[in-house]
């Protein structure tokens, strides 16, 4: 019996350590390497898991990843870029975000300074651009040449596709300015995430770090959907929704249809099933067949990760999108790596 105990504690031993040795993790949506790769150097280097998320998801903000991070990149109707991002520490649950944010290239720098210097969680539009400037980011224009040309060739299809509904002049012919119909159809078309976003703009860094002692911290950063209504915030700097993080159970983050996703808080709601002991993956994919029973065909993804290194990802299948591209990085691994799940 005693050398059976000592082999059953030595099991239980290699288990603890195989489980721990999955840490530290870099976990982030899309096949966004560089940003990967920038979050693991950081935590490399002694920084902190908050760190990690800020400087991983700035590497997007710097890149352009896919023109849908960061400047020059989904021009609203007025052909503006704005920029929404966040980031919470899992620790103290402190979140700190920005959205609607014009003439700032940083967000997530901006977002982590309503972390450190406020008693606020969320800044927006205007007065969260002049908080940044007194935090010392410069005004810089976020509109490039081909944020311009994207811009001018949405005019050029008049104004299609957009945003609105129940408004006069009909908003499927024409660029208005539109007014509101005397007759209002209430009803939601949860088929019009499809066709008015493309599967080529990714529109999210999503991003998930869990330290070696299984500290989590999220994070997002957007310039969110192409053409959007002037003054629009998705889902990426809303907590709970583009992204959460619990020390205590593990972190997520979304990508995809904000306007869709955020009625479900996919990224809370993923963290509670892992605290309830379920498998990453499984969270994911419980979270996006939650919000398929209202829409069917939204486009979007959820990442999921635990405090001892598992993780997952889920996706819902639309036509043209069937597979979901993710990068992980951990001890086991010489670089970031992609990784790709089947949608559901």
């Amino acid at each position: 019996m005693a050398a059976g105990g000592g082999l059953w504690f030595l099991l239980l031993a290699l288990h603890v350590a195989a489980a721990w040795a999955a840490l530290p993790l870099v976990v982030n949506t899309w096949a966004f390497g560089k940003a990967t790769e920038t979050a693991w150097r950081v935590l490399q280097m002694g920084g902190s898991e908050l760190d990690a998320v800020e400087k991983g998801c700035a590497q997007c903000e710097i890149d352009q990843c896919d023109g849908s991070v960061g400047y020059g990149g989904s021009p609203d109707e007025s052909g503006e870029t704005t920029l929404d991002a966040m980031i919470m520490d899992g620790n103290t649950m402190e979140v700190g975000a920005v959205a609607d944010l014009r003439r700032v290239k940083n967000a997530i720098g901006v977002a982590r300074k309503v972390i450190e210097h406020t008693k606020h969680t969320l800044l927006v539009g205007e007065s969260a651009s002049m908080f940044a400037v007194r935090m010392g980011f410069p005004y810089e224009d976020l509109t490039t040449s081909k944020s311009l040309s994207v811009y001018s060739e949405w005019l050029n299809q008049s104004c299609q596709p957009n945003y609105w509904k129940n408004v006069v002049p009909d908003s499927s012919k024409s660029c208005g300015p539109y007014k509101k119909t005397e007759k209002v159809i209430c009803k939601e078309d949860w088929t019009s995430s499809q066709r008015r976003i493309s599967i080529h703009n990714h529109d999210t860094i999503g991003m998930i770090v869990i330290g070696e002692s299984g500290t989590v911290a999220s994070g997002t950063s957007t310039n969110g959907a192409v053409h959007k209504i002037a003054g629009r915030v998705g889902d990426s700097p809303i907590a709970g929704a583009g992204a959460y993080a619990d020390s205590t159970a593990g972190g997520a983050a979304a990508t995809g249809d904000g306007d869709i996703m955020m009625r479900f808080l996919p990224s809370y709601q993923a963290v509670e099933y892992m605290r309830m002991g379920t498998d990453p993956t499984v969270a994911c994919q419980k979270v996006i067949s939650r919000i398929q029973k209202y829409a069917p065909k939204f486009f979007g993804a959820v990442i999921c990760a635990n405090t001892t290194g598992s993780y997952g990802a889920a996706c819902s299948k639309t036509p043209g999108f069937t597979q979901f591209h993710f990068m992980v990085y951990s001890p086991s691994l010489s670089q970031p790596s992609e990784q790709v799940v089947d949608c559901i």
